[in-house]
């Protein structure tokens, strides 16, 4: 078998199953994974519409079955192990990156075993949204990493926490031993204080950002805004202290204060390679990619151990042709509280 099935940029804005794709060549620091699950993320049909070109294989999360190891891989991979992760999906650079296909490589040592306690469906949910919390949270606002919480709690605003990366941000905060406050509708209030969450607070209503200032008597200094829209950062303007603070964020956006530091972060980063995103170049971050090393290898013993949930999946039917219409649910903001989830086994 040399070709397989999978979904593709087949022209500007348009992304198609085809079934003539090659199979991916393994590259020294990458391991070729037979795929059994994949999920979806926002970014993806963004790349479609904006960013990828012609020939780029989508998706970036995934779980499934090493067949093959680079050589240079450094953690120990072997034939057979169950493993999820992300992986550059719509990479205008390397166009045989990404997740929805039946054989797809993945940089070795940014991905981790699922534990046991994990179905495949499960694992696939985590890539993207793990890879996004631990630069936001930990590389860039500096939080305490789980290992060493803090004794004294400080309050933390994880705005969208219903959202994927908003989930798994309250949880790691949490751990972390941060207050963490939250947005979302009031229709997932409880699945957030389930993981959680302190305090919760209608993003819609117009008094809850200043009722989250005066709940943290004016000392909210840390943000984390995974939406990144001008209108999420124009909330989070309104709780952050007066005095000043850190705001988190993962697109263009900022919060326009002399004593407020805009930090952005792209997840992307993480592989250590150089890439496009849009007309920008980005060059390769050793440091970035090391930083991802030591926060997964912290993950996958916290969700051994079942002291990370993740996010709710929704299995769909339809495989690899489902994943095109999951990709119109999400682009049509129709998806709350779950992520979509394809087996790619069931693709037509």
């Amino acid at each position: 078998m040399t070709t397989q099935k999978a979904i593709v940029v087949t022209s500007p804005q348009q992304a198609s199953l085809v079934t003539d794709r090659s199979i991916p060549a393994l590259r020294d620091d990458y391991i070729l994974v037979k795929t059994v699950a994949v999920a979806l993320n926002p970014t993806d049909w963004k790349h479609i519409a904006f960013l990828a070109p012609p020939g780029a294989l989508i998706g970036c999360d995934y779980a499934g079955i090493v067949e093959e190891v680079g050589k240079a891989v450094k953690k120990p991979f072997k034939k057979g192990d169950r493993v999820c992760g992300f992986v550059h999906g719509g990479n205008a650079v390397q166009h045989e990156d990404g997740a929805f296909a039946e054989y797809i490589v993945a940089k070795g040592d940014v991905q981790i075993r699922i534990p046991d306690n994990l179905s495949f469906q499960e694992a696939a949910t985590l890539g993207l949204g793990i890879s996004t919390v631990g630069q936001g949270l930990y590389q860039s606002l500096k939080l305490a990493l789980p290992t060493e919480p803090i004794k004294e709690p400080e309050p933390i605003l994880i705005y969208g926490g219903s959202t994927a990366t908003g989930t798994l941000a309250i949880q790691f905060a949490k751990l972390s031993g941060y207050t963490v406050l939250t947005t979302c509708s009031p229709h997932n209030f409880d699945l957030v204080k389930r993981l959680g969450a302190d305090a919760v607070f209608d993003y819609k209503d117009p008094n809850s950002a200043a009722e989250i200032r005066k709940y943290t008597n004016n000392n909210l200094k840390l943000v984390f805004d995974p939406i990144s829209l001008k209108a999420s950062s124009e909330y989070c303007e309104q709780a952050i202290s007066t005095e000043g603070g850190d705001y988190g964020v993962l697109l263009p956006t900022t919060i326009d204060r002399e004593n407020v530091t805009t930090r952005h972060t792209l997840a992307y980063t993480i592989f250590g390679e150089e890439f496009s995103f849009g007309e920008k170049a980005f060059p390769a971050s050793a440091e970035d990619k090391a930083f991802a090393e030591k926060f997964w290898a912290i993950v996958e013993k916290l969700l051994a151990d079942g002291k990370v949930k993740v996010h709710q999946p929704r299995v769909n039917p339809g495989g690899l042709q489902g994943v095109l219409e999951g990709l119109k649910l999400l682009k049509e903001d129709k998806v709350s509280g779950e992520k979509l989830v394809y087996n790619v086994a069931e693709t037509p």
